[in-house]
């Protein structure tokens, strides 16, 4: 498997060395057109730098992602996009990238135990729905250089809770106005030093609390769940996947 890297800050760098851990994988380009890194092989995407790449893993910036998923398809190269906050555009460019017979998987987070998480966290949503007296909240703990917040892996539980929760319509972030409505999904995010990722999901009664939680010990395993989708989506139809596809295929298939 030879893997172009498109975007070389943190998370590219440790797609990078998660490869050079690999026998049957290789690396045969890094495009980052600000990185300072020696291993920086081409500063745009373009034929020429993607010319012997099987599949390509997007760990860029959201500004780019859009014209580099179309640059992708075109190509017939399979792509796995790791970058978040670009999916408002998705929507507008889905036609397209199916007509251009497009392979792309795209997450917030590729950790296989975030993904199991999110697992448990539809089925805690299914089991809060019958039990009215249960409220239900999610948070979240991120090193203080993360850009985005809520992060995607917030936003993700909080679709797999409201897509099953049926008593809350919508999120707040935070807590604005002090009082929270009894329909609202509070999603609470910190940032502090270089912790790596904790999520959490606080389940709440008169009489008792449950507490289910995810703690990354590194970012090796985010690196590490996005170079097996790699692998994954080389070998599958075009179309356009999401972690959920990636997770049934590796759990249940």
């Amino acid at each position: 498997m030879r893997v172009a890297i498109v975007g070389y800050g943190r998370m590219g760098h440790m797609v990078y060395d998660a490869i050079q851990e690999m026998r049957d994988a290789s690396v045969t380009a890094v495009i980052d057109p600000w990185s300072p890194g020696k291993e920086v092989t081409a500063l745009r995407v373009d034929e020429d730098s993607l010319k012997d790449a099987d599949v390509v893993i997007d760990f860029s910036v959201a500004a780019s992602v859009a014209g580099n998923a179309l640059f992708y398809a075109r190509m017939g190269i399979p792509s796995v996009i790791g970058t978040t906050g670009w999916y408002t555009e998705l929507e507008g460019l889905e036609g397209e990238l199916r007509s251009l017979g497009a392979r792309i998987i795209y997450s917030g987070n590729f950790s296989i135990g975030v993904a199991m998480f999110l697992r448990l966290a539809e089925r805690a949503g299914e089991l809060v729905d019958k039990a009215d007296s249960y409220d239900i909240a999610l948070s979240e703990i991120h090193h203080r250089e993360k850009a985005d917040a809520p992060s995607g892996t917030l936003l993700m539980l909080a679709d797999k809770i409201l897509g099953t929760v049926s008593r809350k319509t919508g999120t707040i972030v935070g807590n604005p106005d002090g009082k929270i409505a009894r329909d609202a999904l509070q999603l609470v995010s910190m940032r502090v030093g270089s912790e790596p990722g904790t999520h959490t999901i606080t389940i709440d009664s008169p009489e008792d609390t449950i507490v289910l939680e995810h703690r990354a010990r590194s970012r090796a395993g985010f690196a590490k769940g996005a170079v097996r989708a790699a692998r994954w989506i080389m070998g599958k139809q075009p179309g356009i996947y999401t972690m959920d596809d990636f997770i049934s295929d590796l759990l249940e298939g």
